[in-house]
């Protein structure tokens, strides 16, 4: 099964004709009403493919934790839970391990990982059978106490591991960069390396290790070289583990950050590869009697898998530019409003029938949302076909980190999010109403 799903896994993006075939059946078939000024859509059979592939490049025993922070849609993640036999969700914060329960995962696939956890949050986790990548010494120490004062020893049912900062630098992007020689989050090892090699060598129960070097503009390379870091540490703390009679570090978990392509020319790096360059210089890591391997990709799961789509209320002509005035802006797209250089996306018009539009006009286009800040602007300067009134502006790939960092400012509705497989769509979260907002300003 591996190596066809390898060999007919789809190109790293949606095509046009594909995201204009869904457009067309959800405009016919009155999935986008008159008052769903802008819809999200998520591609269900690419999603499916795209995890069969992951799943198939790395050990049978290896748990995903799929980012929930990345796309927390709680119709998405019941879906993903039955797409993979290892899938798991990771955690940023309590609601969030709360959310991965009401979905139906077991506990032994939730990995929490937020860097603020609380004293009842730790017990929680800890009593629950969830594993915990401890972010710092003080919450290990937490976890230590807890330890002691737990009535017995089968109250301590989840795993710890903790997250190491390897310090191999920085990528493109400073703010999805997280393993240079500052990071907020994790133990630095180079400073200190004695105190968590003690930490390793004084808790029986510590044995997981957890790094993540970053996201998107983080190159392969740069993955690998974290990976190697926490490889040799463990190497040698389990050499002196095994010395004190102690149970060897098993768990390692190799956060997510392989990046995505967010240009339909532009082929990512290959995950084939980087599981396979993983083994190779790696080797123990794949042998599931010496690790059980994590994973915590989100971006890379999600993101080429989403679209979304907006009507163009206004179009304004100005000398030099013109400007399309949508139903989206900063409220979906924040760090393409803010940071235009880093994050960019391909763009298509349709009429407001779903027919493709071609060309290029005289002018190229800013993609302005409805904010009321002059930075609510996806876009600038596109060269796009005519745009008119009425039709539709698609944005490409747009399934991870989008909807999930949704603005409240001027309270906007979010839109409705529908699910499609085999032209058969679904609803995974309707629009909001007004009661809806006003119940959360309440």
């Amino acid at each position: 099964m591996g190596s066809e799903i390898k060999q007919n896994f789809p190109s790293g993006n949606l095509t046009v004709s594909v995201v204009g075939e869904t457009l067309r059946s959800a405009i016919e078939g009155g999935f986008i009403r008159e008052e769903d000024t802008a819809v999200i859509f998520f591609d269900l059979g690419f999603l499916e493919t795209r995890l069969r592939y992951l799943e198939s490049c790395f050990p049978q025993c290896a748990l995903h934790g799929l980012a929930i922070k990345a796309n927390p849609l709680l119709r998405v993640m019941e879906h993903v839970k039955g797409m993979i036999p290892n899938a798991g969700v990771e955690a940023a914060s309590i609601v969030e391990v709360a959310m991965a329960i009401k979905a139906g995962y077991q506990s032994g696939r939730i990995v929490y990982d937020s860097p603020v956890k609380t004293l009842p949050e730790l017990e929680f986790a800890l009593k629950t059978g969830i594993h915990i990548n401890a972010d710092n010494l003080s919450e290990l120490g937490r976890i230590a106490q807890l330890h002691t004062a737990l009535a017995s020893p089968s109250d301590f049912t989840g795993s710890v591991g903790i997250r190491i900062n390897p310090q191999v630098g920085v990528g493109t992007i400073l703010e999805s960069s997280v393993a240079g020689e500052y990071s907020k989050f994790g133990i630095p090892i180079r400073y200190r390396y004695a105190e968590l090699e003690q930490a390793f060598l004084t808790y029986p129960w510590l044995t997981g290790v957890h790094l993540h070097v970053g996201s998107q503009g983080c190159p392969m390379e740069l993955l690998l070289d974290g990976i190697g870091v926490l490889y040799d540490f463990v190497i040698n703390v389990n050499e002196k583990r095994r010395k004190s009679g102690m149970p060897a570090v098993s768990v390692f978990d190799i956060g997510g950050g392989l990046p995505v392509s967010y240009k339909s020319g532009t082929p990512p790096p290959s995950m084939q590869d980087y599981a396979r360059h993983i083994a190779t210089q790696y080797p123990l890591l794949f042998n599931e009697k010496s690790f059980k391997l994590i994973t915590e990709f989100g971006r890379w799961v999600y993101t080429n898998s989403g679209w979304t789509v907006s009507r163009v209320e206004y179009v304004k002509h100005d000398p030099g530019i013109n400007t399309a005035m949508l139903h989206v802006g900063a409220d979906l797209f924040v760090r393409e409003c803010l940071n235009p250089r880093d994050w960019q996306h391909e763009y298509s018009v349709f009429d407001r029938y779903g027919a493709v539009k071609t060309g290029c006009d005289d002018q190229p286009y800013n993609l302005a949302g409805p904010l009321c800040f002059s930075g609510d602007i996806i876009a600038k300067n596109v060269p796009l076909p005519r745009i008119e009134e009425g039709d539709y502006v698609v944005i490409h790939d747009t399934g991870g980190y989008t909807f999930s960092m949704w603005s409240r400012y001027n309270s906007r509705q979010t839109p409705r999010i529908l699910g499609y497989k085999e032209n058969l769509f679904e609803i995974l979260k309707e629009r909001e109403t007004p009661e809806d907002l006003q119940k959360f300003w309440k």
